[in-house]
């Protein structure tokens, strides 16, 4: 399979460090390509090549106004990973019970 037909999921899209701070500027407001590779230290052409793994995975879209292409987050599909870390919640949930136990008859003790 070609790279140009490979299609990202949300776990792929979300690994990458540049990608998520892409999806927080987004979860403040629409942008425009070039307002979006100004807070990044890479070529527009760089950060397209992310738009487009984030657009793949469902997470942003764009529409096109006027001459400029404007980004906006897809929230809708954050489901997935929502549901996905739910499951491991338990376990967290867990840790913490156990450490309160433990902070707790450690006071007992002194």
């Amino acid at each position: 399979m070609s790279s140009s037909a490979q299609k990202y999921d949300v776990f792929q899209a979300i690994a990458d460090p540049t990608r998520r701070d892409v999806l927080k500027l987004l979860a403040h407001q629409e942008l425009p390509i070039g307002e979006i590779t100004s807070h990044f230290p890479m070529t527009r052409t760089a950060i397209a090549k992310h738009l487009h793994i984030l657009s793949e995975a469902n997470l942003v879209s764009g529409q096109k106004v006027g001459r400029e292409k404007i980004y906006r987050l897809q929230p809708e599909t954050f489901q997935e990973l929502k549901d996905w870390l739910s499951y491991y919640d338990q376990f967290w949930n867990n840790k913490l019970s156990m450490l309160k136990y433990v902070v707790e008859n450690d006071d007992e003790d002194s």
